[in-house]
């Protein structure tokens, strides 16, 4: 009999291309969303799988509805992936942040036992963890040290699992993941800030993309390949937790002029600092500055991750390059420009 698996997220990113992956596989896949009536499907509906994948509606910080939502589906499985996703916000709001990525994964672990079912979980853990990391690169033994309320609240996402599996005997397992993109990537993070940015620019949509930290440095993999990682995971025994990373870095500004060369510019760079520009050398404009105002408090300035134990144990490794990845990116945003249509 197929496997029925459960994406709370569905409607983002991972949780798109995770249901690709799932149904291609022979699952049947329930989705989760908060709010089905006005939730945004687009990026199912991008992959082509939106008639497949049965959405239900799912509140992740309501112990009750978890356990009624996961009770009915009657489902094999449960992927993790909602969450509040970005790292800047969360200093903005940091009760809701933990409220949603750190409680709402206890109500789910406490509903799946308290179902006394055999369900796998799988939660979406980060390389954030790592913040100002004591090592690089970071492995699945290197200390947390989290820099945001986001990375804080994952932080307890994590340790919770770990104690659900440890003290219930729980097939549960943590992915830290390190940063994956895709054209599916929603436009508050930086990554599609900038390939949807320069594409607004060739496209005389928009005069300047304004970036913050061009220095931080990102082990950038592309989400496709990752979610794969998701999967070995749930179904390795015994269960146990991975990092999934590229084991290579680029800083914001690599990721700028890799998106630029795409596009057809050829940045160089002018000024230090907040005064840093970006600038097209065949015209001689200044497309991209730095505004102060998009510095985290506390800044993540490298992360690095060692995927050595998922080679090993699961098989897994990364399939698409950094350059190949950034393409894909840029080709989607260009078309969507040029079609007016941006969606996520």
């Amino acid at each position: 009999m197929a496997k029925r698996s459960f994406i709370t997220g569905v409607n983002g990113q991972d949780g798109a291309y995770l249901a690709q992956l799932l149904l291609k596989n022979g699952h049947s896949v329930v989705g989760a969303v908060r709010n089905v009536p006005t939730a945004n499907l687009g990026r199912l509906q991008e992959l082509g799988i939106a008639a497949d994948v049965e959405v239900v509606d799912f509140e992740l910080q309501e112990f009750g509805n978890a356990l009624r939502v996961i009770e009915r589906a009657r489902v094999d499985e449960v992927y993790n992936l909602a969450g509040q996703s970005y790292v800047g916000p969360s200093f903005d709001k940091p009760v809701h942040t933990g409220q949603v990525n750190a409680i709402g994964v206890t109500a789910i672990l406490e509903a799946i036992r308290t179902l006394g079912a055999s369900i796998r979980f799988y939660q979406a853990s980060t390389s954030e963890l790592f913040g100002k990391a004591l090592e690089t690169p970071q492995t699945e033994r290197t200390p947390f040290y989290p820099r945001s309320p986001y990375a804080a609240a994952k932080a307890y996402a994590q340790w919770i699992t770990v104690n659900y599996r440890e003290s219930y005997g729980m097939h549960a397992v943590c992915g830290i993941l390190f940063n994956h993109e895709s054209p599916l990537r929603a436009q508050g993070f930086v990554t599609r800030k900038i390939t949807l940015g320069l594409a607004q620019i060739r496209h005389k949509k928009l005069d300047v993309l304004e970036l913050g930290n061009l220095d931080a440095r990102r082990d950038w993999g592309f989400a496709g390949d990752y979610v794969d990682g998701m999967c070995r995971m749930l179904q390795h025994e015994p269960a146990t937790d991975y990092v999934l990373a590229t084991g290579e870095t680029r800083s914001i500004r690599d990721f700028v002029v890799e998106t630029g060369r795409h596009l057809g510019f050829d940045l160089v760079w002018q000024g230090t600092g907040i005064d840093e520009r970006g600038i097209d050398r065949a015209s001689g404009r200044t497309i991209v500055k730095v505004n102060p105002q998009f510095f985290r408090p506390a800044e993540v300035d490298i992360v690095c991750g060692d995927a050595s134990k998922a080679r090993r144990e699961l098989g897994w490794q990364p399939h698409t390059s950094f350059s190949e990845m950034v393409r894909l990116m840029v080709e989607a945003d260009d078309r969507r420009v040029r079609e007016g249509r941006l969606l996520f």
